[in-house]
């Protein structure tokens, strides 16, 4: 595939998208999870640190739609604000596991013999561990940060990325438009970047369609350990962590945390699972 190929294949998968129902309801409900985490400070009928103990553990009512917690915070102005965090987090690790790996993908798939052997050597190393106690490791020696979270994500990350992109881009350099652009003396960067990347962008947008799922839900099991932001910043793993000593007189401090993440995974993982259909349908 040339590159002038890419813009009406890429055209033709976004209709295909658009008639998908999964992928379609999966977009709205993540659009309107973005939505609300961007208003947060117009939406959240309070301040999400500011304590009320008198008004503690109160169940859902009119002035606290989703109850206090056990120092009188609102728990859905806490829960929005933690929606930013979540989003936040998952993307950024997400991209920054897709720069390493877009890069070491592409060396190691179109560098020759030597590169491709110390990268997918380091790689096996990384992936030789499991990758949330990887992360948890990380996380631990760093300290408790949003960026170091982002970091030990990052870290965990990228060799799954680098596999898939090595893979894709040693399919593509065995095609006869690359070979025609090799013959007519283009330099290896733009044949990585005009004819083998492209080739690899519709498997790239899908794993990490599904890597931000994965990151979001990794830094919530960090907060919740307490590896995550430091209190008194809202996140939904530590939102649970709290809530979990007071689950029989207050479940309203665990269910939030727990429906917003589970609607948010699910959100991407209809898209993803839209956008892999798509994939699969341009490739046969």
């Amino acid at each position: 595939m040339n590159a002038t190929a890419v813009g009406p294949a890429t055209r033709v998968g976004a209709r295909r998208v658009m008639h998908s129902r999964r992928a379609i309801v999966g977009g709205a409900l993540l659009l309107l999870i973005a939505m609300l985490a961007l208003l947060a400070p117009v939406v959240a009928p309070a301040d999400p640190l500011r304590q009320d103990l008198p008004h503690q553990l109160e169940r859902p009512s009119r002035a606290h739609p989703l109850g206090t917690d056990r120092l009188g915070r609102d728990v859905l102005a806490r829960l929005l604000y933690g929606a930013r965090l979540s989003l936040a987090v998952g993307t950024a690790a997400i991209a920054g596991a897709l720069a390493v790996g877009v890069v070491a993908g592409t060396l190691a798939g179109y560098g020759g013999r030597v590169g491709d052997e110390l990268l997918m050597r380091a790689t096996d190393v990384l992936l030789a561990f499991p990758g949330i106690l990887l992360a948890i490791a990380l996380a631990a020696v760093l300290g408790p940060s949003a960026r170091n979270v982002v970091i030990a994500l990052t870290v965990m990350g990228w060799p799954a990325y680098a596999r898939l992109v090595r893979a894709e881009i040693r399919a593509a350099a065995a095609r006869e438009s690359t070979r025609a652009a090799e013959a007519l003396g283009a330099t290896p960067l733009r044949i990585a970047v005009k004819h083998l990347l492209p080739s690899a962008r519709p498997a790239i947008v899908v794993q990490a369609t599904f890597g931000v799922a994965g990151a979001i839900v990794a830094e919530a099991s960090l907060s919740f350990l307490g590896l995550g932001p430091p209190p008194p910043t809202p996140s939904w793993g530590a939102m649970l962590a709290e809530g979990r000593s007071f689950l029989l007189i207050a479940p309203h401090l665990v269910i939030a945390p727990a429906a917003a993440l589970g609607l948010t995974v699910l959100a991407i993982q209809l898209l993803g699972d839209g956008l892999r259909g798509d994939r699969a349908d341009t490739t046969s």
